[in-house]
């Protein structure tokens, strides 16, 4: 599976791909270290070796995308469906939250989750070469629902991360298909009156395209992150930004 995209604004050519075997495999858990260790101070399994490891890995499918002219893989993200979520006695996400209705969906559900793109591809186009391969996986496999945690970091000791929720909360409807209790709830804090809620580009793309928050955020101390959950029904895209991630959804 390939899907090439060249941006102009980079004039980089960009092309997705899957991640098989044990060499891509630590290409992603490298580019996942170095990003969450870096911009959200993260404490991970295998930092000896730069290496962002857990247990979910060697069950996930794994997509990454990789500037053609370098070699260089410059976003990954991984995907867990419902079978290999029953072998392993859960979805990642139920480690940090509750989730009441996930046995009601209607459809088959994947979960994606450890989404990064380096800082300097961290762009539309970038994003749009991982959307397109994974509505090729969600459209190959009939998922009918993506849900995953989007983490805020919390290196400015959880003031974005407040605003964030509370401008969520006001702007946005929950959904009323999956409540995601957080077990480790983010403490509140009063806010300035001056603060700009900055939405993480990640969060931004995920709402555009209809997706619904599910709850209040989890805090991740090990990631130093609030975790968001969120739920996209595939056919329930928004139009205007659904050709964004495939056409064909």
């Amino acid at each position: 599976m390939t899907s090439p995209s060249t941006s102009s604004r980079t004039s980089r050519c960009l092309q997705a791909e899957r991640l098989y075997g044990e060499q891509a495999l630590q290409e992603a858990q490298r580019l996942r270290y170095r990003v969450f260790s870096t911009e959200f101070g993260a404490r991970l399994q295998g930092a000896e070796s730069g290496l962002d490891v857990d247990t979910f890995d060697a069950h996930c499918m794994h997509i990454g995308v990789r500037d053609r002219a370098s070699g260089q893989l410059v976003a990954t993200t991984r995907l867990l469906d419902q079978q290999a979520a029953r072998r392993l006695g859960g979805f990642y996400s139920e480690q940090e939250f509750c989730l009441q209705g996930l046995t009601s969906l209607d459809a088959a559900v994947l979960e994606v989750g450890r989404t990064c793109v380096d800082a300097d591809y961290r762009n539309g186009a970038t994003i749009a070469v991982l959307w397109g391969a994974l509505a090729d996986i969600l459209n190959k496999g009939n998922y009918q629902y993506l849900m995953g945690c989007v983490s805020i970091p919390m290196r400015d000791g959880g003031i974005q991360a407040q605003a964030i929720t509370q401008r969520l909360l006001e702007r946005h409807p929950a959904s009323d298909r999956l409540q995601a209790e957080p077990r480790n709830p983010l403490p509140f804090q009063p806010l300035p009156g001056n603060v700009i809620a900055e939405m993480p580009p990640l969060l931004k793309a995920y709402l555009r395209l209809g997706a619904r928050v599910c709850g209040a955020p989890c805090w991740d101390q090990e990631f130093q992150s609030a975790d968001i959950m969120i739920l996209l029904r595939r056919d329930e895209l928004c139009p205007r930004y659904a050709r964004h991630f495939k056409t064909a959804v």
